[in-house]
C-alpha cells in the first residue's frame, strides 16, 4: 500500500531571503511603515535599514516605526530621492530587512562630529567589532564593512569620515550623506528610536555571504584648470577662481552668464580635485550673490580644480554593474547612495526612465544622497555602495 505523503507530499519550507525589501508610496506615516513592516517581518528579522523622504512628518514616522519594528534594531535617514524594487521614486519610503541567520549589524550614533577624534572613532569601532565578534557568523576580517549614514548639511563629512577610516583600518566603508528632497534645509539621521540633526550613523555589517564595496562615476577630465586662490572653509565657499569673483571664472569656463548658473548646470559641469590617478568631484551647490560658490564638499586654498565631462551614466552602470556581477555571481542586492546631481542631470537629458528601469533590474535599493563617502574620502557624482551576492556553493550561509 502506498504511504500517504507519498500521495500528499509535504511542501517544502519556504525559503526566506537574506536580504527583503519593502516601499511605500503612502503619506500617512503609520500607514506607510505598516505596508514596510509586512514586507520585511519575518521570524529571523535582524535589523531594518531605510531612507525616507522629508515630505513625512518625521515625529509621527519614528513612533510608526518603534511600534511596528519594537524588538527590531532600526537606523536609516532621510533623501533626495528614494532607489526602490521599482526603481527612482520621490515621496516615498523604501527599506532592507536583513536577517539575523545571514547578517550580524551594529549600529552606533555619533552626536558630537565636531569632536570626533580618532581616540572616539577607536572607541566606537572597538564597540561595534565586539558586538559584532558576540555572534560573529564569519570572521570579522574580509567579512565585515561599514555603512555611513551622516547628515548632509553638518559641513562636517570630511573629518568624520577620514578619521572613521583611520580607525577601522582594512575594513572597506562606504556611505551617503542624507538629502531633504533637494530644499537644502534641514537632513536627518535616525538610529535608537529617533531622527537625529547634526549626526552620523555607524552601522558595522558582518555576513559570510560575498560582497564587494565599490564607487563609480561618469565624469571624465578636461585640459582646462582652476586654481582656488580664495576660500572661507568653514562654509565650504570658494571666494576666488584664478584671482577673480568664483562665478565668473565658473560661468567663463561653461560659457554661460552669470545669471543662468543653477543646479542643472552645476550637476552638467562639474570640477574635481586629482589625487593619484583618480579625480574626485568637488560638485557646486550654489551660486552667491556676494560672486562665491558654495560646495558639497571641502575645497581648500590653493588646490587645483579640472573641469569635467560627462560620459553616459547609463553606460558606466552597465559595464559597473556587470563588473561586479562576474566578480561576485548573482547578487542579493546592491545597496546603492546615488549623488542626487546624477539623478537631476538624467532628468535634463531624459534618461532617468532608463536608469530606473537598470537599477530595478539590478536589484538595487537605496537613496539620493548630497554627498558619497568611499575608503575615509567625501565625493561627489558618484555610485557608491556594496553589491552582495548569494551564498557560495558549500558555504556556511
Amino acid at each position: 500500500m502506498q504511504d500517504a505523503t507519498s500521495l500528499f507530499p509535504v511542501p517544502a519550507p519556504a525559503v526566506v531571503s537574506p536580504l527583503r525589501t519593502a516601499v511605500s508610496h503612502r503619506s500617512d506615516p503609520a500607514e506607510a511603515v505598516a505596508e514596510l513592516a509586512s514586507g520585511l517581518c519575518h521570524a529571523s528579522l535582524g535589523f531594518v535599514l531605510f531612507f525616507c523622504s522629508v515630505e513625512y512628518p518625521l515625529e509621527a514616522l519614528s513612533r510608526a516605526l518603534n511600534e511596528a519594528f519594537a524588538d527590531i534594531p532600526v537606523a536609516g535617514c532621510t533623501s533626495a530621492g528614494e532607489i526602490t524594487p521599482a526603481g527612482y521614486a520621490r515621496g516615498s519610503i523604501v527599506a532592507i530587512g536583513f536577517d539575523r541567520c545571514h547578517f550580524v549589524l551594529a549600529p552606533a550614533l555619533v552626536e558630537s562630529l565636531d569632536a570626533f577624534d580618532l581616540p572616539c572613532a577607536q572607541r566606537l569601532v572597538d564597540d561595534l567589532l565586539g558586538r559584532c565578534r558576540e555572534r560573529a557568523l564569519a570572521p570579522l576580517a574580509d567579512h565585515s564593512f561599514v555603512v555611513t549614514l551622516l547628515d548632509g548639511l553638518s559641513s562636517s563629512e570630511e573629518s568624520v569620515i577620514a578619521t572613521l577610516d583611520a580607525a577601522l583600518g582594512s575594513i572597506p566603508s562606504f556611505g551617503g550623506s542624507a538629502g531633504d528632497d533637494n530644499r537644502l534645509a534641514r537632513t536627518h539621521v535616525f538610529c535608537h528610536g529617533r531622527f537625529h540633526n547634526e549626526a552620523a550613523v555607524v552601522l558595522m555589517v558582518n555576513t559570510p555571504l560575498p560582497f564587494e564595496v565599490f564607487t563609480t562615476h561618469h565624469l571624465r577630465p578636461r585640459h582646462e584648470k582652476l586654481v582656488v586662490t580664495a576660500v572661507d572653509r568653514e562654509s565650504r565657499r570658494v571666494l576666488e577662481l584664478n584671482a577673480v569673483p568664483a562665478v565668473e571664472a565658473y560661468a567663463a569656463l561653461v560659457e554661460q552668464p552669470v545669471a543662468g548658473l543653477g543646479p542643472e548646470l552645476f550637476a552638467r559641469h562639474p570640477l574635481a580635485v586629482r589625487i593619484g590617478d583618480h579625480y574626485y568631484v568637488r560638485s557646486i551647490q550654489r551660486a552667491n550673490e556676494d560672486g562665491s560658490l558654495s560646495f558639497y564638499c571641502a575645497v581648500e586654498n590653493g588646490i587645483v580644480l579640472t573641469a569635467m565631462t560627462s560620459a553616459l551614466i547609463h553606460e558606466e552602470l552597465v559595464q559597473t554593474l556587470q563588473g561586479l556581477e562576474q566578480r561576485l555571481g548573482p547578487h542579493e542586492l546592491v545597496i546603492g547612495c546615488d549623488c542626487f546631481l546624477r539623478r537631476l542631470e538624467l532628468e535634463v537629458l531624459g534618461e532617468d526612465a532608463a536608469v530606473s528601469d537598470l537599477l530595478s533590474l539590478s536589484r538595487v535599493i537605496g537613496f539620493n544622497t548630497y554627498g558619497e563617502q568611499y575608503h575615509g574620502m567625501h565625493i561627489n557624482q558618484t555610485f557608491t555602495g556594496v553589491a552582495i551576492g548569494t551564498a557560495r556553493p558549500g558555504g556556511a550561509a
